[in-house]
């Protein structure tokens, strides 16, 4: 509002019109109340405008400037990128892959993200929510793919996803009638059970991973510092900082550690940037496809308990971003749009996705909901997936950074399944139904050999912590009568 005062004082605000600020209003001068007329009319103008392109970024369907929508696409990218290229760095260093292949993966995490994110915006058959969000490479998938990686190859892994991911359509098409059965004691429990099982992957890292202990140099000093440097760094920046610097603390610290990786030299190699192209396109199958029967089971077990994840981090959306709860068609077709694109990713060598929880974050607290900002942010992840030169530059990240950045990622997974387990009363009945859940998982899965004697499908089977502890706390839930006293 233009205050009256500043208007018969001639001055005061900047924002005014020139006339009005030199005083020509009150000299009388005929020319210039015209040209007042004009420039005020013309200012008021482009305050309206302006207010309402920003408006349009707070309305689903709103369509704001391209100055207005591409800052808000970039903060998401930013709060995105580096949890989308660090699962398919850590699978490829744990299986031994090439540089080429590890180039390859991260490409297709760039290009999996990019489709999963644009068909939850824009649903095709009912495959799709039709609300904003950011999906890509979800970290909860690592243990079961590590797993499977290590005992069969990568082939084994597309193929086990292949399937999960049809089989998981049939979650999404009856989810008003399963949903039930995922209480948050149960969902709470596998969450935290994906946490801790993932502390041992960040740990490796920060050591220096498989190759530092194939070259006798695991926890050397120098992999110390770069791990606790970034872990420093990235917990300041959650802790204390604001804003942008807040949502992007990973990003902060792993750019801290690679700098400080490069002062200490003979740590990056920059050889395989150089090799790599300027475009290129991810060959579809060029992993190849396996399928093994202990390997399928895990891998619907994994997309059974994401689908309670993603029910989740979609409810936030709604809640969050649009001040309701979500209905069983936006659920299931999320669920649905997702299980189809971990299908597509089989076959060009994107890992299993999932809504981003710190995007969820983003949503939540600046309120933009535009399709037009979350397509922006489709289309540049797809410019970084046929970018070879970008994912091989990625790949360069050293280990221990790496490490010290995602063990902030696995402790907030571990935390949001504690928060969940809240949300119901911690009485008798729910304790022992956790402990017990997880006393099982953890113990079977640090002590493998008491299964020596079992067949091998139900060795691979039973021998994850996050399964046994899923199977547990599922039929125990079902099985124990309900009790919601609070004690």
């Amino acid at each position: 509002m233009v205050s009256l005062r500043g208007l018969r004082d001639g001055g005061g605000d900047e924002r005014l019109p020139v006339p009005i600020r030199r005083g020509k209003l009150a000299q009388g001068d005929a020319a210039g109340v015209r040209q007042v007329a004009r420039e005020g009319k013309n200012y008021m103008n482009q305050v309206k405008t302006t207010d309402s392109s920003q408006a349009e970024l707070y309305r689903l369907d709103g369509k704001p400037s391209f100055g207005l929508a591409f800052p808000q696409a970039m903060q998401h990218v930013l709060a995105m990128l580096v949890g989308n290229i660090t699962p398919p760095m850590l699978i490829a260093a744990q299986l031994g892959l090439s540089a080429a292949d590890e180039t390859m993966l991260i490409q297709a995490a760039m290009i999996i993200g990019c489709i999963t994110t644009a068909l939850q915006l824009f649903p095709v058959f009912g495959f799709g929510m039709g609300l904003p969000n950011v999906m890509g490479v979800a970290f909860a998938y690592m243990p079961i793919l590590t797993m499977i990686g290590a005992q069969y190859g990568i082939a084994a892994i597309f193929g086990s996803q292949l399937v999960a991911g049809f089989a998981s359509i049939f979650i999404g098409m009856f989810m008003e009638r399963i949903r039930r059965f995922f209480p948050p004691i149960v969902s709470g429990t596998v969450v935290l059970s994906i946490g801790l099982s993932l502390y041992t992957t960040a740990i490796n890292y920060m050591g220096g991973g498989s190759a530092a202990k194939a070259a006798g140099t695991f926890g050397s000093p120098e992999f110390w510092i770069l791990a606790l440097v970034t872990l420093a760094v990235t917990l300041a920046c959650s802790l204390w900082g604001k804003g942008y610097v807040k949502a992007s603390g990973m990003i902060v610290g792993i750019v801290v550690g690679y700098a400080l990786s490069l002062v200490l030299g003979n740590v990056v190699d920059f050889g395989d940037v150089a090799a790599a192209g300027w475009f290129s396109v991810p060959m579809p199958f060029h992993f190849g496809l396996e399928f093994h029967a202990d390997a399928i089971v895990l891998m619907i077990l994994m997309y059974v308990v994401q689908a309670v994840q993603t029910i989740g981090d979609v409810s936030s959306t709604t809640m969050g971003g649009f001040g309701r709860e979500a209905t069983d068609a936006e659920l299931g077709g999320a669920i649905k749009g997702q299980s189809a694109c971990g299908m597509i990713g089989a076959c060009i060598g994107g890992l299993p996705t999932d809504p981003y929880s710190q995007n969820v974050g983003l949503i939540c607290t600046t309120k933009v909901v535009a399709k037009r900002v979350f397509a922006i942010v489709a289309a540049v992840m797809l410019v970084a997936g046929v970018c070879p030169k970008f994912s091989a530059l990625m790949a360069t990240i050293p280990q221990p950074v790496l490490g010290g950045a995602t063990v902030t990622v696995f402790a907030a997974i571990t935390l949001s399944g504690i928060q969940l387990l809240c949300e119901q009363p911690l009485n008798y009945r729910n304790r022992m139904i956790v402990g017990i859940a997880l006393a099982l998982g953890c113990g079977i899965g640090s002590v493998p050999e008491i299964l020596q004697f079992m067949p091998q499908i139900v060795q691979n089977v039973f021998g994850s912590s996050l399964v046994v502890s899923f199977i547990v706390v599922f039929l125990l839930n079902i099985i124990v009568p309900q009790d919601d006293s609070e004690e």
